[in-house]
């Protein structure tokens, strides 16, 4: 039996980028015979797409690392490396991206195909032969490969369903699934019997198809943690229509009115939009309501079929209007915008720390141990507004300064 997961940690890492190579050719009358040395090949991308056929986050749970391939180094004749290929990773639509550790958003995978960039490559190094200038006639140095981007994220998986099943526990929920779909959940007379949302495809008559999600029970206090708590309310969130189900049985725990009355609270107080959402109510498990029972709204037994098909185009309605109406927002929000100004900071040991990725980029492709390659990069910094910037942060002399794997005292100058 196949297990829905609906939250993981996925480690991402994009391929490193190839080194470039110092290599000259011979030729008569040019200095060390003129540099050639070819370009490294570029790190492959880490992509999470979203796909309609991955039904749940559980690939991830056993295997959470996900790396891209790396890409070759340059050799001489300015042969360039290969470039390392891309990797799709695919999960399931409706899945929100976060940041493990700070929980940031970091983008939103509402629909099949929509894609963000989860782990960048690593830039290739250019090799000697890109260096070669009229002060600079023979470089002994080339860039040296970039790590690709490694980073922890959190999955969460929120149920993309059309109409989401709402109701105490043993309201009949699976029941009703089971009778106006092809799902078959498990059904038994005990608390929380669905441990996992199931999805139905209903069908009816004249009108398009439509997916209903058996969420499981709510209790009072579930906006609050207390049973299944958030972890399922969540799934309610992007349903286009709501199904409140009320226990008509008279083992029922509190009459129709206060079981309404607490799921509306418990629905607001998670999020007070889904109060907004259009919405039946109907009284469950009408076979064994007594006949005296105070309940004068719509009634409904998915044992005896009583009321089943005006339920089921009344919602069939209420979803091809609440289609009509959705506006599709941007499905992918990314919350890492480029830096306009270079930030300067203290790292946890005191040092100050350069950490812009197009700052560090510049460092770390750099061979820090040729003289010359230094002194290229410290001319590279300083036409970026390193220096500025360092000036401003009031960085004095003596002070250590990191960006990315380089690591120096500043000396103002």
């Amino acid at each position: 039996m196949s297990q829905f997961v609906d939250e993981c940690g996925l480690n991402v890492r994009g391929g490193d980028g190839g080194a470039g190579t110092v290599s000259f050719r011979r030729e008569a009358h040019v200095p060390k015979g003129g540099p050639d040395g070819g370009d490294g090949g570029d790190g492959g991308n880490v992509w999470l797409e979203a796909d309609h056929n991955v039904a749940s986050l559980l690939a991830f749970r056993d295997h959470p690392h996900r790396r891209a391939s790396s890409g070759t180094h340059g050799s001489g004749g300015k042969r360039h490396g290969r470039s390392g290929a891309d990797l799709v990773v695919k999960v399931p639509e409706g899945t929100t991206v976060r940041d493990l550790y700070s929980g940031e958003i970091l983008a939103d995978l509402l629909l099949h195909g929509d894609r963000w960039l989860g782990g960048e490559a690593g830039q290739g190094g250019r090799g000697n032969a890109k260096f070669l200038s009229n002060r600079r006639r023979a470089p002994g140095f080339a860039e040296q490969g970039e790590e690709g981007e490694e980073r922890w994220l959190s999955l969460e998986l929120r149920l993309l369903a059309d109409v989401a099943l709402v109701g105490f526990p043993n309201v009949g929920k699976s029941t009703l699934i089971s009778r106006i779909s092809a799902a078959k959940p498990r059904i038994a007379d005990y608390p929380f019997t669905t441990l996992e949302p199931n999805l139905g495809v209903v069908r009816p008559d004249g009108r398009p198809e439509f997916v209903v999600a058996d969420i499981p029970g709510l209790i009072e206090g579930a906006s609050e943690g207390r049973g299944l708590g958030y972890r399922f309310l969540r799934h309610v969130e992007r349903a286009r229509v709501l199904l409140v189900m009320l226990d008509l049985a008279p083992t029922a725990e509190r009459p129709p009115h206060e079981q309404l009355s607490v799921l509306e609270r418990e629905l607001e107080a998670y999020n007070p939009e889904l109060l907004d959402r259009p919405r039946v109510v109907v009284g469950s498990r009408a076979d064994v309501a007594e006949p005296d029972m105070a309940y004068d709204g719509d009634r409904l037994s998915a044992i005896t079929g009583e009321g089943l098909d005006r339920l089921v185009h009344r919602l069939g309605d209420l979803v091809v209007e609440a289609r009509e109406m959705a506006v599709r927002r941007p499905a992918v929000v990314v919350h890492r915008p480029e830096p306009v100004d270079i930030h300067v900071g203290r790292g946890d040991d005191g040092a100050w720390e350069i950490t812009d990725r197009r700052v560090a980029r510049v460092a770390n492709l750099n061979d820090l141990t040729n003289p010359d390659a230094l002194d290229y990069l410290q001319d590279r910094l300083k036409k970026m507004g390193v220096d500025r910037a360092l000036t401003r942060a009031g960085v004095r002399d003596g002070e250590i300064v990191r960006i990315g794997r380089l690591e120096f005292e500043y000396e103002e100058g």
